[in-house]
């Protein structure tokens, strides 16, 4: 896309010009923390908690080697006994870019399993000790990892889907991008499906707030690293959703996503849920009596 382009998709997502009562607004536009204010320790705890039944009931495959540059793990869910391979759900943590794990992200596994769906939930390496260059290398080594050797879990190669939460979300959506899959000799169309939640597509604004301190992003890696500035040729089916009281700079992100998709001819429906918050909406991802979680099965099942 062209800057104009890019400019017009964002709407009020200005790209950033510096300046200390923007930063200060940025600031507050990307603080999803603040929302929950004191209970945010709860809504780890909860992620922990959820995640743990879910290991406890449905973990296949525990700490599978992805990338042998990092040594980077990721754990497979699945029923057990399937006769034929089942389709899986890549999933990539939030906890922006530089915190969380997979053991704080299976909360979805039981579901998609009841459903017939594996999920593989990843580790990545986390800022500031990884760059960002190396995070997305990393997470599109794992999209490889389960094209190459997913056979071997039981796993269906032409039916990978994927989704992520927050930075998670962004790090999906450079899956989705053009030019790697031509350079790595993937198909084109190898991802089926993406559910991304509370998302963040263009880095302008975060290399002018407080996630610099840890990105430390230089103009050009703005530039290669924002997923809304390199959508592909082609794309698939995607479920893009955020909560009601999300930070503003979220909801702006999501739409814009959602419109610049739709406007390259693609399917993409917008989910905004009202009584949830930034933290609190992945937890509906396990959750078949939400609105998320049926979605997310109605369009992984149709793809």
């Amino acid at each position: 896309m062209t800057e104009n382009a890019v400019t017009n998709a964002l709407g009020s997502l200005r790209l950033i010009e510096e300046g200390s009562w923007l930063r200060a607004q940025l600031n507050a536009d990307y603080d999803a923390r603040a929302t929950v204010g004191e209970r945010f320790a709860d809504e780890m705890k909860a992620y922990r908690y959820a995640s743990q039944a879910q290991r406890e009931c449905w973990l296949r495959h525990e700490d599978v080697v992805y990338d042998e540059t990092s040594g980077q793990t990721l754990d497979i869910y699945g029923s057990v006994g399937a006769i034929t391979p089942q389709p899986v759900f890549l999933f990539i943590h939030g906890g922006y870019w530089r915190a969380l794990s997979k053991h704080d992200s299976s909360m979805m596994t039981g579901l998609f399993a009841q459903h017939g769906i594996s999920t593989a939930v990843m580790d990545y390496s986390l800022a500031p000790h990884a760059s960002l260059h190396e995070i997305v290398r990393q997470v599109r080594a794992a999209v490889r990892f389960l094209f190459d050797h997913g056979g071997r879990f039981g796993l269906d190669r032409s039916a990978i889907h994927i989704g992520g939460s927050s930075a998670g979300s962004h790090l999906a959506a450079s899956v989705l991008t053009n030019g790697w899959f031509d350079e790595g000799g993937l198909p084109v169309q190898m991802i089926r499906s993406a559910v991304l939640l509370s998302g963040l597509y263009e880095l302008s604004p975060l290399a002018a707030a407080f996630p610099q301190e840890w990105l430390s992003l230089d103009k050009a890696d703005v530039v290669a690293l924002s997923p809304i500035r390199h959508l592909p040729e082609e794309g698939c089916p995607v479920l893009i959703a955020w909560a009601g009281s999300e930070p503003a700079g979220f909801k702006r992100q999501s739409r814009a996503f959602h419109d610049a998709w739709m406007k390259r001819g693609f399917v993409a429906q917008a989910l905004e849920i009202k009584n949830r918050n930034h933290f609190d909406l992945l937890l509906d991802l396990g959750n078949a009596d939400t609105a998320l979680g049926r979605e997310a099965l109605r369009m992984i099942a149709a793809n």
